[in-house]
């Protein structure tokens, strides 16, 4: 596979998981951390045996899944070991098929897990290694009741190894509750982005300055291989709206809305380097490995400071080098502080080229900001009262009951007067 020499986090996870011990693993984005438990679990198990599973993998999305999958495919080249990789999106009656027909690992999302179990298609009571990877991005997303769906069924006696590129609070609590005795491997300081990346930021007033920024970075031919992230699914169709046929190369679009189909076969073309800008919302952030990436383009600055360490991930891997570009409005520059702070390091400002058209910001998009921004302020000081000051609204909230009490007075005397206009002609038609 052309590797010639283990990355820390694997050579620390690799030794301890070949002698059987519980891991915890704690290590950036790109370092390698699917290798490092693929590999050992394989050696661990060695052969096929039995129908039932005997290593589960967790892993929060579809994509990392197949990611997960394709490393062992080609590992497990020259082993007799079957495996299943379960998620949703697509019918479950295939791989249903796959499971019963024996397996030795499933790799899976924990929802589409519990499925499959429910339909009676294993027996859990075989599994005696324990996988959990991308432990943070799995409680981001809400999956903490299910994963405790998954302990509550699967033997206690049995190896377990948890991985994440971060170790908050949440993590911690979750490694308290369910691995015991567990080594904790450290390889860099948590929520460090890999030294290999060049990490710039920008300061752009509104969202159409940024498409005509980027729009213009993307002139520059050594951008071949771009990922570009954004918050919202709206924001993703806008831009590549904005840049089909401003830009060259061939441009993609994932996130949650598009078919599995269409989201497999445009990864599928960006590693293969027939796509040459993929637009994507954080669905892609976390745990895709895909060699060459010379560029990551934060289009928007995430609220949720770890995602920024898993975007930029995206390059710089296997020890290359890569460039990561943040896009920082008014309403921002609160998180790109807090994202400096937890990397530890500042992003250096670079000012806008002189070829970019910078535009007026409409005033709706500058009154969401300013509101934004109002609720940052709230949250760092709860007696900052801001823009939109308790007084000032009870005065707004005055004068819309006075102008609707005033409609309201206007209407009756118009509805007395043609009421009055009514009876005056009724009593003519009657005369």
């Amino acid at each position: 596979m052309g590797f010639e020499s283990p990355t820390p986090i694997q050579e620390e996870v690799m030794h301890k998981a070949k002698a059987g011990r519980n891991v915890i693993g704690i290590a950036p984005t790109g370092t390698g951390k699917t290798l490092a438990f693929v590999l050992p679990t394989l050696m661990k198990l060695n052969y096929a045996q039995g129908d039932a599973p005997r290593a589960l993998i967790l892993a929060p999305t579809k994509e990392l899944i197949m990611q997960i999958e394709a490393d062992i495919e080609a590992l497990s080249k020259y082993t007799t070991l079957r495996y299943v990789a379960l998620y949703g999106g697509v019918g479950k009656q295939k791989q249903l098929e796959k499971v019963l027909a024996g397996v030795d690992i499933i790799v899976t999302t924990p929802r589409r897990f519990m499925e499959i179990y429910n339909h009676g298609a294993f027996r859990v009571k075989q599994i005696n290694t324990f996988i959990l990877d991308e432990a943070d991005k799995m409680l981001d997303m809400g999956f903490l009741p299910q994963i405790r769906s998954v302990l509550d069924i699967i033997p206690m006696k049995k190896q377990n190894l948890l991985f994440s590129a971060t170790f908050s609070s949440k993590v911690e609590a979750l490694t308290q509750e369910f691995i015991l005795d567990a080594d904790k491997i450290e390889v860099a300081p948590q929520a460090t982005t890999v030294s290999l990346i060049d990490q710039y930021r920008y300061r752009v007033p509104n969202l159409q300055t940024k498409i005509n920024l980027l729009t213009h970075l993307l002139q520059d031919e050594e951008m071949s291989r771009v990922i570009v992230f954004v918050r919202t699914k709206k924001d993703a169709s806008t831009i590549f709206r904005g840049l089909q046929g401003a830009v060259k190369g061939t441009l993609a679009v994932i996130h949650s809305n598009k078919e599995q189909n269409t989201r497999i076969n445009a990864m599928r073309k960006f590693k293969a380097g027939e796509i040459r800008v993929m637009i994507a919302t954080d669905v892609l952030s976390r745990g895709i490995d895909v060699e060459l990436v010379t560029h990551v383009v934060n289009f928007d600055v995430p609220s949720k400071h770890e995602d920024y360490v898993h975007r930029v991930g995206r390059t710089g891997r296997a020890e290359n080098e890569g460039v990561a570009y943040t896009f920082v409005n008014e309403a921002e520059v609160y998180h790109i502080r807090k994202i400096e702070k937890l990397i530890r390091q500042e992003v250096e400002e670079l000012p806008i080229p002189l070829e970019v058209e910078v535009l007026a910001t409409p005033k709706e998009e500058e009154i969401n900001m300013l509101r934004v921004i109002d609720i940052q302020k709230k949250r760092d000081n709860p007696d900052y009262k801001g823009a939109f000051h308790e007084k000032q609204w009870k005065l707004r909230q005055t004068r819309k009951s006075k102008a609707n009490s005033s409609k309201s007075g206007k209407w009756k005397v118009n509805n007395h007067s043609s009421s009055a206009k009514r009876k005056s002609s009724k009593n003519k038609r009657h005369k």
